[in-house]
């Protein structure tokens, strides 16, 4: 255990939503953990000036802050911490309060500046000592500076995590403003040029791109790879408007450039586009609306388990080595050396510089290259034509189970990645039911235009999974439409449907063709894979009808309950709880119990009666059968005693609907591209293998479909292995009154 006592937290550089969260988990797991808290206000530039700008902190300092934009610090970035003597300041002020463990929250430049800070921490200490600044004694306690980042900028150009605090939410902005501009760009037949942040850091761009099924998209890492890259553009375009495109976007990143370093603007494309398509070209600048707002749903627990885990790097063996970056690998929190990270992340933007661009692309990661090979996929107009001799394998897509938004995502871009492959593409409408009646069409390119933005399942689907009376019809259509494979959308029912296809192969051989299940639940239950299309979505909005609630409740003194869906998993009710700062989350893993209920109330009454103006509990909607939301209500109404009032919100199917978010769109479209390659892998091999597909960890990887009913918790409908059920203590530990 290390004998830390003080701490120090700051933010620093451009502001990101979702510091103010990560700011109130690395407080309040500091000081439960019995350590001195120290604020620094104004970046760097407070660290110089000291002062007012270097305040202890307590429990409630960080109190109601979750749902807040911006950084309540204050950012600045300071030119005096540039210079050495700036550093001397900073560094006398951290020893004024005994600090010599900072935790900065900021991008590549600010984490940069900390670097050479801990670099320099033993000179500026002797140096202080030699001008009497400091006595030998307090430089003897302090002879290093540790330090831990936290990725903190909406460009997401770090290298070391997969996601920056922010970035989602920069994300939902950017997905927000091209989905409402779309509309009236489809009225108009219009070209719009939209402009995203990320200075060198093409990522907003690409992925905003993918979610909105932009036309065509330019990035700093991979330029156009021919030298008239202006006519091809414009092809592309045009063929778009002949297949019967009423709107057109490019999507252009700030620090776009052709593969000579000649900068790519806004204003070039738009007089590109208009000189050569002969058409009117809106330009859209997003500037610094990608900044603002509150924090996505993500981006408020990315932050609460990075601040975290950033405590707990402090408190290990591990705090006497090289300062750390705590980042997000897939679905798992690491920590990477922080010098490692910062080299690395220059070097992307070195590799821009001298046109080193499949460098450039190689150290952004595998994930931005599947991305934008998938990208190059969906913006054509038309797909590519078969190849001579090719075996074209016939692959349907269909949805069952209860709806969850990025559904249409994942057929638009199974079906075009499947088309652009060579294959022939159908789709099955109404789930099983319309299987069995028959209801299976051919798609083709412009089929699914426009689908990517769009929540609900345009293709239909219910909850049916085939019966005995079901399964010759299913069957019989499966060799008159001659299907080669299928991809299933879908979630617990999906997976149920696809286990009776494959254990029914003894007595129906139709159903011997390749099955792949792809997780689309706003329950997040299924077995073999952490995540779930359509979970964020439906977390974003619980997470803002929390926030409105909130809002509503803090006039008088109030307690909210707030009812959500998951059926008999606690994920949405957890997850929904850690973002919204819920002091209670009632779940259907733990139960509950009258004992539970009589803390909970007296924790309410003692709370109330200090002061404290809200309350807020979340709870499954199968917590528990007796002990119901209205039986809670009453229950704390009764026995407030007139100190608050209770109030429960029941939020049902607003969980489910909407676009989905840019999260859901990604994911889905990640998710169905491995399914297609799977299903013409297998069909390749004349296999029959059954499987779903999922991420786990930090891999996108394939289950036996055999191991459905092994992994899963059948009574309940979950999987027997819930990963976020390890975060319960961490929303515990955050929550509590002190």
């Amino acid at each position: 255990m290390s004998s830390l006592k003080n701490l120090g937290v700051l933010t620093s550089g451009g502001d990101a939503p979702g510091m103010n969260a990560a700011l109130r988990s690395v407080v309040r797991t500091a000081l439960g953990r019995g350590l001195e808290v120290y604020a620094i206000f104004e970046g760097y530039q407070g660290m110089v000036d000291g002062g007012a700008n270097i305040r202890r902190m307590d429990w409630d300092s960080v109190g109601g802050i979750l749902h807040l934009g911006g950084t309540v610090l204050g950012t600045s970035r300071s030119e005096e911490f540039r210079t050495r003597a700036g550093r001397l300041k900073a560094a006398k002020n951290l020893l004024d309060h005994g600090i010599d463990n900072l935790v900065v929250i900021g991008g590549d430049g600010s984490l940069t500046g900390a670097y050479i800070f801990y670099q320099e921490w033993p000179g500026l200490v002797e140096e202080l000592v030699d001008q009497n600044l400091i006595n030998p004694g307090l430089a003897e306690q302090h002879p290093k500076l540790t330090i831990v980042g936290l990725p903190g900028s909406i460009d997401n150009d770090l290298i070391g995590t997969d996601m920056s605090i922010g970035t989602d939410t920069a994300l939902h902005r950017i997905t927000e403003a091209i989905d409402a501009i779309n509309s009236t760009a489809a009225s108009h037949q219009r070209t719009f040029v939209v402009e995203t942040m990320g200075r060198r850091c093409g990522y907003l761009a690409l992925m905003s791109a993918i979610a909105t099924g932009a036309d065509w998209v330019l990035i700093p890492e991979n330029p156009p790879n021919i030298e008239n890259w202006e006519d091809t553009m414009c092809k592309y375009l045009k063929a778009g408007r002949k297949a019967g495109r009423r709107d057109t976007f490019v999507v252009v990143a700030e620090g776009a450039q052709d593969r000579h370093g000649n900068p790519i603007t806004s204003d070039y494309v738009r007089n590109v586009l208009k000189e050569k398509l002969e058409e009117e070209v809106r330009i859209t600048i997003l500037g610094h609306v990608q900044r603002g707002g509150a924090p996505s749903a993500f981006d408020r627990n990315l932050a609460t388990l990075l601040g975290h885990t950033a405590v707990e790097q402090f408190l290990s063996a591990e705090a006497t080595k090289e300062p750390q970056l705590i980042g997000l690998r897939g679905n798992r929190i690491t920590h990477t050396p922080l010098a490692e990270c910062l080299e690395k992340t220059r070097a992307v933007s070195e590799a821009v510089t001298v046109h080193d661009y499949s460098q450039a692309m190689t150290l952004r990661g595998i994930h931005f290259q599947e991305a934008f090979r998938t990208i190059r996929t969906l913006l054509r107009a038309l797909p590519h034509p078969p190849e001579p001799g090719q075996k074209r394998f016939r692959l349907a897509v269909m949805h069952a189970g209860a709806l969850s938004p990025g559904m249409n995502t994942a057929v638009r871009v199974a079906v075009r990645y499947g088309l652009d492959r060579g294959h022939i593409l159908l789709g099955v409408r109404n789930g099983f039911l319309g299987f069995a009646l028959g209801e299976i069409e051919e798609m083709n390119w412009m089929t699914v235009n426009g689908w990517a933005p769009r929540g609900g399942a345009e293709l239909g689907t219910n909850r049916t999974v085939p019966g005995d009376s079901d399964l010759y019809s299913l069957a019989r259509n499966i060799e008159e439409h001659q299907i080669d494979g299928l991809l299933i959308i879908g979630g617990w029912d999906a997976y149920s449907a696809a286990y009776r296809l494959l254990s029914e192969r003894p007595h129906f051989p139709a159903f011997n063709i390749p099955i792949v299940c792809l997780p689309a639940s706003i329950d997040n239950n299924l077995p073999g894979t952490e995540l779930s299309v359509g979970a964020d979505t439906a977390l974003n909005n619980i997470v803002s009808a929390v926030d409105k609630i909130k809002q509503s409740a803090v006039a008088q003194e109030r307690c909210f309950i707030v009812e959500v869906m998951g059926r008999y998993c606690g994920y949405l009710a957890l997850m929904s709880g850690l973002a919204t700062g819920a002091e209670r989350v009632y779940l259907h893993e733990e139960g509950i119990s009258l004992s539970n209920l009589q803390v909970d109330l007296k924790n309410l009454i003692a709370g109330f009666k200090q002061g404290k103006r809200l309350g807020l509990i979340i709870r499954n909607e199968n917590a528990h059968p007796i002990y119901t939301t209205a039986f809670i209500r009453s229950l704390f109404e009764v026995e407030g005693g007139g100190l608050f009032d209770v109030r429960q919100a029941i939020l049902g199917h607003l969980q489910q609907g909407g676009n989905p978010s840019p999260f859901d769109r990604s994911f889905a479209t990640r998710l169905a591209t491995k399914c297609i390659d799977y299903l013409i892998q297998q069909a390749s091999l004349n296999s029959n293998k059954g499987a779903f597909v999922g991420l786990q960890g930090k891999e996108t990887s394939f289950h036996d479909l055999e191991e459905f009913i092994r992994m899963s918790d059948e009574s309940n409908q979950r999987p027997k292995d819930l990963w976020w059920l390890s975060l319960r203590p961490i929303a515990d530990a955050l929550a509590q009154l002190k």
